[in-house]
């Protein structure tokens, strides 16, 4: 069989494997438990819109599970209890998740802690008190966080923030509101952004610092639950922030240097979506196949028909190259390339091809393609909103004609 013509590492097949047996022998029986919970958005959300106790202490429960696997945290760096692995690893990873489990995206994000949610490299630059206080919970799946960034009025260009940090005796207190953040209606820690210089902020020189931040601190409120797609609830939510008081040791980072760790936190979000949207396009693209060989219509099987077969073999070509390019670009972030380019080259067409491939999946399936039994319209929806989330296919095509125009042509 063809496919991919190098081999992976072989430490990265171990992982992949070994995080495909855990799915299998606990993640997938729990979801098959579990489908009227997660059927049923009555049962799903509470009152407020927030996941209810059930669909949180699933959530937990997988966490946990896979921290005890070794799974959990085997990305996050050695220094804070992690695995210590890498892009490459994290990428493969969830592409193969993904292509197993397709649709359940309720579930699927804690399998493996993703980047905002739980521990990552994020909080190499939590200060000693920080990591005592929250590391263990983290590392265990106990809790998670947020990564509040994203504003009302600042959405892609995330330096407009209005958020601010004043200075106090003992520290700072931050008044301001965040949009977008996702798990914070459940999360017990929110990585906070706020401007701690204004006019270096205003220059575009600094000036914006990140905290890290207990969601119960006096002043933190999620003022409300995102809801999207016409659900009754959501993973997304409103906070506002008044006087939350922090001190030193809160303080994530450098002072005044805080949208670096913002930046490199997107970056890793784009390597989770790149491989996101091709295991789901994956997934969605063999069930399709499947099906077509199954059904008839007019005397044939609707394989047999160019307008069913053509448009999956172009989303098998488009996901193919998207693979490729986003295997090409995690193995330039283990080698220490920013791979600005590269990165932003995956993640805009991976996700566009990834939500092509189910879009023409829940064509070839009819009527029965936007059914919830099939699932295909809940990823359908998931890749909806990562063409969006983590960079905008529009910035990151703006970021490419950038590092092209400057003299990056490499290919």
């Amino acid at each position: 069989m063809g496919g991919v013509a190098f081999d992976l590492p072989e430490d990265v097949v171990d992982v992949r494997d070994g995080v495909l047996r855990f799915v299998e022998a606990q993640v997938t029986p729990r979801i098959e438990r579990s489908r009227a919970l997660l059927e049923d958005q009555r049962r799903l959300y509470d009152e407020s819109g927030r996941y209810s106790s059930d669909a949180r202490k699933l959530i937990r429960d997988i966490r946990m599970l896979s921290a005890q696997a070794g799974f959990y945290a085997m990305c996050a760096p050695v220094e804070i209890g992690g695995g210590g692995l890498g892009h490459l690893a994290y990428y493969v990873a969830w592409e193969a998740i993904y292509r197993r489990l397709g649709g359940q995206g309720v579930v699927i994000p804690w399998v493996i802690a993703h980047w905002a949610f739980g521990p990552s490299r994020l909080l190499t630059q939590a200060t000693e008190q920080a990591r005592s206080r929250c590391l263990t919970g983290m590392i265990s799946g106990e809790t998670s966080m947020c990564f509040g960034l994203s504003e009302p009025g600042a959405g892609s260009d995330a330096s407009m923030i209005k958020t601010r940090a004043v200075r106090t005796a003992r520290g700072w207190k931050i008044s301001g509101r965040k949009l977008w953040t996702t798990n914070a209606p459940t999360a017990e820690w929110c990585i906070v952004f706020a401007i701690t210089d204004a006019d270096k902020a205003a220059r575009k020189a600094g000036g914006i610092s990140a905290f890290l931040v207990p969601t119960d601190a006096p002043g933190f409120t999620v003022e409300s639950v995102v809801r999207l797609f016409g659900h009754a609830g959501g993973h997304e939510g409103a906070l506002v922030l008044e006087d939350v008081e922090v001190e030193p040791w809160q303080l994530v980072g450098e002072l005044d240097q805080g949208f670096k760790i913002a930046l490199y936190g997107v970056s890793l979000g784009r390597v989770y979506n790149s491989a996101r949207a091709v295991g789901q396009g994956r997934w969605a693209l063999e069930m399709a196949l499947d099906y077509a060989k199954q059904r008839e219509a007019f005397g044939a099987k609707i394989s047999e028909y160019q307008g069913v077969s053509f448009p999956l073999a172009e989303s098998a070509t488009e996901l193919h190259a998207a693979h490729l390019m986003g295997l090409n670009a995690a193995t330039l972030l283990d080698r220490g390339d920013k791979a600005l380019k590269e990165l932003s080259m995956a993640k805009a067409y991976s996700v566009q091809a990834g939500f092509r491939a189910v879009d023409r999946a829940i064509q070839t399936h009819g009527g029965m393609g936007l059914t919830n039994e099939v699932g295909l319209v809940h990823a359908w929806q998931d890749l909806r909103i990562v063409n969006i989330a983590d960079g905008t296919n529009e910035i990151l095509t703006r970021m490419i004609a950038q590092r092209l125009m400057a003299g990056d042509l490499d290919l």
